[in-house]
């Protein structure tokens, strides 16, 4: 196992029933065995928005981080038809609809469609500089009409 699935699996451990760690950077890299930057490389790879994870920063005062996992429903369906923007790219659609399909909030059936729409392949006729804004309305479309069922 390599140092980030390490520091991934202790966060994760941490949260725990309720969900959620604060911990110190810098104390949490001597707990580890690490730089406090490879802390900083887990947090913003493995625990986005994306993957089902807010993520909080306090500065001063030694700092700390605090991560929550999202409780997936009607309120997460919201925040990421909202979190979504003007545009996203592929892979963006890709990890939000397996973990929602994951999480359950969506079937296998509805996460393959959604993803079909938003998709490169279907999008390629589209000139390159269109096509992350389109594939963006599509997806919170398709997203609210889900939840509208």
């Amino acid at each position: 196992m390599n140092i980030s699935d390490i520091i991934m699996n202790e966060i994760i451990s941490a949260m725990g029933e309720a969900g959620s760690a604060t911990f110190r950077r810098n104390e949490f890299a001597e707990k580890v065995g690490c730089v406090p930057s490879q802390i900083n490389y887990v947090i913003t790879s493995r625990f986005t928005p994306e993957k089902g994870y807010i993520v909080r920063s306090k500065r001063g005062g030694g700092g700390s981080v605090t991560i929550t996992k999202i409780n997936y429903g009607f309120g997460l369906m919201m925040h990421i038809i909202n979190s979504v923007g003007s545009s996203m790219d592929e892979n963006s659609a890709r990890v939000i609809l397996e973990n929602l399909y994951l999480e359950g909030e969506i079937d296998e059936k509805t996460m393959n469609v959604i993803f079909a729409a938003v998709c490169d392949i279907t999008l390629k006729e589209l000139p390159t500089e269109m096509r992350d804004s389109v594939r963006a309305s599509i997806f919170k479309n398709s997203l609210l009409s889900y939840i509208r069922k």
